[in-house]
């Protein structure tokens, strides 16, 4: 079982490492998880939560975050109305709304749960706008994202048996035909 957590772990760290690359995220910016870990197990969703996938997974992400100066947010499952886990500092940069609760293994989720217990100074919110974000088994962390998102492609489509989709966003286009837009810097 440890060759399966060591190559979640891989798997993890390859999906994070790639979309940071394409997205280039500014320090103090927003990536948004969204985390099945029963897919990852090949589990229906809900149905198999681990806190070993979830703590494989942190591992993995954590330091690259920190390493990027990059905020993670860590969506919570329906039963917690995907509510998210963030440091405190992200919730008060972003004028975030706190709300009280703590997430659990079956009530926000095994992914939410960990995340709340490793981050130094963590509280949840409602509700975010992130630049960036990874769904590991179909989330849906859409609601979340900023409203232009662009889906990000890269070798690593699974993590475990989970499908992982991520994008980054840009800000919108506006104007008409006469408009130019500096797209190297989108």
């Amino acid at each position: 079982m440890e060759e399966v957590f060591c190559s979640i772990q891989r798997e993890a760290r390859a999906a994070i490492t790639a979309l940071l690359s394409a997205a280039h995220l500014k320090k103090g910016e927003i990536l948004v998880v969204g985390c099945s870990t029963s897919e990852v197990l090949g589990k229906h969703i809900g149905k198999g939560s681990s806190e070993d996938v979830a703590k494989a997974i942190l591992s993995a992400f954590l330091p690259v975050a920190r390493e990027a100066g990059i905020f993670l947010a860590f969506q919570c499952c329906e039963h917690l109305n995907r509510a998210l886990v963030v440091e405190r500092a992200c919730m008060e940069r972003y004028q975030l709304e706190e709300v009280t609760v703590r997430p659990a293994l079956h009530a926000g989720g095994a992914m939410a749960m960990c995340a709340y217990e490793a981050f130094e100074e963590p509280c949840v919110v409602e509700t975010i706008q992130a630049h960036a974000g990874i769904d590991i088994g179909d989330t849906l962390i859409g609601m979340h994202l900023r409203r232009v998102a662009v889906p990000v492609r890269c070798e690593t489509s699974r993590i475990g048996e989970a499908n992982v989709v991520m994008a980054r966003t840009r800000p919108k286009y506006i104007g008409g035909p006469r408009a130019q837009y500096d797209t190297d810097a989108l």
